[in-house]
Parts: C-alpha cells; sequence; structure tokens
C-alpha cells in the first residue's frame, strides 16, 4: 500500500479570502508567447500573509527574526495533528492530555475556517498558556487551519508573542479536513524571500511510517 503525499495548502487563486483590508492575491499574464516570441510571463501580486502561510517574527516583532534568519528543518518532519473541532480558544487544558510522540511539529484541525474564499466572521484562536506547554513537549512549529492564531480584532497579538518566547513558529491557513489525528511527515517551506516577515508555503503530509 502506498503512503501517498496529502496537499494541505489552499490553493492561491482570485477567489481566495484576503485578511481584511490586506493586499489580495492576483495572477496575470503580463507578457504573451504571442509578443515575446518564446515564452509566457506572469506576475504575482499579493501580501506574504494570503493563503497557506507562515509567520516569520518579524511580522509582529520589530527586533524579530526574518523568513532567512529561520532554520529550513523547522519546515520538515514528524507532525502530530490534534482535532480540536468546536474549541473556541485551544488553551493548555486541551492540549496536555494528548501525547504528541515526540513530534516537534502540532498541526490544530479546529474546522472554523472551511471556505478559503470568504474570511471567517469568527474562528478558533490559540490561549496564551500553550505556548509553554508546546515548549516543555519539544514542539518548534504550530499549524492551524485558521488565518490566525489571534482573533481579527487583536492588536497586542498574545498568541503570537507566546509562541515566540517559547521558540515556536507559526504556520496559517492550512487544510486539515481531510486529516485524522495521528503522526504525519510534513513537509511546508517557505520562499527564499530576503527581508520578509512572512512567505506562502506549499505543505504537504504523508503517514508517519516509523
Amino acid at each position: 500500500m502506498t503512503n501517498e503525499w496529502i496537499d494541505i495548502t489552499q490553493p492561491l487563486t482570485k477567489q481566495i479570502a484576503e485578511w481584511p483590508g490586506d493586499t489580495p492575491f492576483s495572477y496575470e499574464v503580463t507578457v504573451t508567447k504571442e509578443q515575446s516570441g518564446s515564452v509566457n510571463i506572469g506576475k504575482l501580486t499579493m501580501s506574504t500573509h494570503i493563503g497557506t502561510h507562515t509567520d516569520a517574527p518579524f511580522h509582529y516583532d520589530n527586533d524579530g527574526l526574518r523568513i532567512l534568519d529561520l532554520p529550513i528543518d523547522l519546515y520538515i518532519g514528524r507532525a502530530c495533528v490534534v482535532d480540536v473541532t468546536g474549541v473556541a480558544c485551544v488553551s493548555r487544558k486541551h492540549l496536555e492530555p494528548i501525547d504528541f510522540e515526540g513530534a516537534q511539529r502540532i498541526l490544530l484541525k479546529t474546522g472554523s475556517h472551511p471556505i478559503p474564499h470568504k474570511f471567517p466572521e469568527k474562528f478558533t484562536v490559540i490561549g496564551e498558556d500553550v505556548g509553554p506547554l508546546l515548549k516543555e513537549r519539544g514542539v518548534r512549529l504550530i499549524g492551524v487551519d485558521t488565518p490566525s492564531v489571534d482573533a481579527e480584532t487583536s492588536k497586542e497579538l498574545v498568541a503570537h508573542h507566546s509562541l515566540y518566547r517559547n521558540n515556536i513558529i507559526i504556520i496559517e491557513n492550512l487544510v486539515l479536513e481531510s486529516l485524522k489525528p495521528g503522526q504525519y511527515e510534513l513537509i511546508a517551506l517557505p520562499l527564499a524571500l530576503e527581508e520578509a516577515d512572512g512567505s506562502p508555503v506549499r505543505a504537504v503530509v504523508r503517514r508517519w511510517q516509523s
């Protein structure tokens, strides 16, 4: 039986919802094959935080690390998918009973952002006490299927800052609806963007084989 890769990335299309007030996604062919005589050439316009993406700490901390400062192995390796569907704010009490089995990456399936082309009125957020627990367990990265680990209206960004204090990097807007809880291998590489506060990622998983 093959252990196939599963794409857990939101496709970047003209219909995808951006964070309110942020730059929407667009792609256009600016030079056609007929014009150039050989090739089509496209242009992207987008935010670094649209679709499935990772936050560099500089996103919320002027002194924080940029994308190219982050070790690439953060985004490759064993990940534990945890189902927290129906929880409004994930706290330590929700995750403490769960055995991550040594995984350094945790993907939280909340089910609160099911339609990528519509920005959700409300979505599951992460509590300030999650960061210390994940650090205790040796976790280095958290992924969520929501636009942010903090509420849209938050200015303090307590979850972002708590996770960063505990050396945990964030991936947002994953597509986890097809995944069952358990152990997976994750690859979710960001682009090598100089000075960037974030980057789109192409995230894929397959069942972990020990």
